[in-house]
């Protein structure tokens, strides 16, 4: 399994692991289905809602790492 890292796009993380979106959505980010959002890297929507993007990577990759398959 591939990590999680701030490049990933936001249409890659969902397409792969639609797992993630309530991690997400918790962190501020409704709008995963959105056309600008699909082509945005992680860094860049943890930028434009002011979360943490370090954070919300090993947030991710905890969550994706606990619960592989």
């Amino acid at each position: 399994m591939a990590e999680i890292t701030k490049e990933t796009l936001i249409g890659e993380i969902i397409a792969n692991h639609r797992e993630v979106a309530p991690i997400l959505m918790q962190a501020g980010m409704h709008c995963l289905g959105c056309p600008s959002a699909q082509a945005e890297s992680l860094e860049e929507a943890c930028m434009v809602h002011g979360i943490n993007v370090d954070d919300l990577v090993i947030q991710i990759n905890g969550f994706l790492e606990v619960n592989k398959q």
